[in-house]
């Protein structure tokens, strides 16, 4: 069934790159007087639609929180739900977004993963590594200060190799090292649930994004909300340092 929502001509001004962290699953599982597993897995029918509307306004980039470094301090049991939502989710809905011309990059560590994990988000990754559409950047075992580590040592390596000369270094070739290269900064982040941090995700990416903090629960989350995320962007005067 097509997602409803507004359109692309309905918004005076889109943003290229949308990040969201889905926060929240935990609370409304508690909410609902389930166990914390049924939280995610109902976050994770929520994305499908959130997906769907982003890829129908042709925004160019959606960067998703799924799994962070500090995630594997959870209890066994939820980190065992939230592997097994990776299997589930990529085994519904790979063939409908490389149908739909979309390619999908995984941010994150994924050597620190388990195997079937891994081999999934690989498998994605090169199936969908030459399509032109929307740009699906999920972030598993992923922290934004050891992404910002790792493309320091990559320059460090590359500049004590001869390879590189250190006068060359500037953002641009700082931001060709990070996992997103060669797409735009996040112009808009959302955090739901009313949480207001960034908590470690896409530090470089995000300098100047407008944040946004729906109250809502993740699970709660619509595409009306999105929607209206979107719309109070494009309300918003950008100045990136300007007046």
């Amino acid at each position: 069934m097509p997602t409803q929502g507004l359109t692309r001509v309905d918004f005076p001004v889109l943003p290229q790159h949308v990040g969201i962290i889905m926060d929240g699953n935990g609370r409304w599982a508690k909410k609902h007087r389930l166990a914390i597993a049924f939280g995610h897995r109902a976050g994770t029918e929520n994305l499908r639609e959130i997906i769907r509307h982003t890829d129908d306004l042709k925004i160019a980039a959606l960067s998703l929180y799924a799994f962070s470094t500090e995630n594997w301090r959870r209890s066994t049991d939820e980190v065992a739900a939230l592997m097994q939502l990776i299997l589930d989710f990529f085994a519904s809905e790979i063939d409908e977004l490389d149908e739909k011309n979309v390619r999908i990059t995984i941010l994150g560590d994924k050597d620190g993963l388990p195997k079937k994990q891994r081999d999934t988000l690989l498998e994605a990754e090169a199936r969908t590594g030459k399509n032109t559409g929307l740009r699906l950047n999920i972030a598993i075992n992923y922290g934004g200060r050891a992404e910002i580590v790792r493309a320091a040592k990559a320059l460090a390596e590359e500049a004590r190799d001869g390879r590189l000369d250190p006068a060359a270094i500037d953002e641009e070739a700082f931001a060709q090292r990070l996992y997103t290269t060669g797409q735009p900064d996040v112009d808009l982040l959302i955090r739901t649930s009313g949480e207001m941090r960034l908590s470690n995700f896409l530090l470089w990416q995000c300098a100047y994004a407008e944040f946004i903090f729906p109250e809502k629960l993740w699970p709660d989350f619509t595409v009306a909300d999105y929607d209206q995320a979107l719309t109070e962007f494009a309300g918003r005067a950008r100045r990136f340092g300007g007046r």
